[in-house]
Parts: C-alpha cells; sequence; structure tokens
C-alpha cells in the first residue's frame, strides 16, 4: 500500500474575498465589472504576482499594486468588508503603503 501524500496546497489563512469584489466594496472600483476588467487585463497585483483573474482570493494583509488615478499605489489590506459601506467605513480596511521610504501616505 502507497503511503498517504502530504497535501499540495496550503490550507486557507482565514477568510478571503474576491478580488473584483474587494475592490468595489473598498471603492476603489466605480463598479465590480470595472473591477472585473481591471483583474482580467492584468492591471492589479496581488503580493507580487500578476493577477488575470478576477476570482482571486485577497486575504487579510495582503497587499496589492493598483494603478489609481494619476499614480500606481500599493495597499495593504487590513480586514475584509463585509459590504459596500460608506467611505470612512470602507477606508478602515486598507492603508497605503508609502515606496519612497517616507513613512505612510495618507488618504488622497
Amino acid at each position: 500500500m502507497a503511503a498517504p501524500r502530504a497535501p499540495t496546497q496550503e490550507p486557507a489563512l482565514g477568510p478571503s474575498i474576491r478580488i473584483d469584489k474587494l475592490l468595489w466594496f473598498l471603492r476603489l472600483a466605480s463598479s465590480r465589472n470595472f473591477a472585473q476588467d481591471w483583474a482580467s487585463e492584468g492591471h492589479i497585483r496581488l503580493n507580487g504576482r500578476r493577477i488575470e483573474r478576477p476570482s482571486a482570493a485577497v486575504r487579510t494583509g495582503d497587499m496589492l499594486v493598483l494603478p489609481l488615478r494619476d499614480a500606481v499605489r500599493v495597499i495593504e489590506v487590513l480586514a475584509i468588508p463585509v459590504r459596500r459601506g460608506p467611505a470612512p467605513e470602507a477606508q478602515a480596511c486598507y492603508r497605503y503603503v508609502d515606496t519612497s521610504g517616507n513613512g505612510d501616505h495618507s488618504r488622497a
């Protein structure tokens, strides 16, 4: 009899959410359809890896690189939102990460 094989995937590390739904809930995308297109076209990086599917799972602590407004922004997911609520509720779920070494960016 063959020895049992070890699992090939790591166990889930807490709750997750689809990247398109997250971007819409966080009010970083104006619609979920826009967020799906953004992901499908490869404009988003999740923990350094290019994302090409809107169903990619995002968890607390993950880093996202997004083209926002006139700049490329890095955000850290602080909490998984449960709904598309008001802006202050959405902003409490993420923070901008300063990539220039000057400290945290304020939300612009």
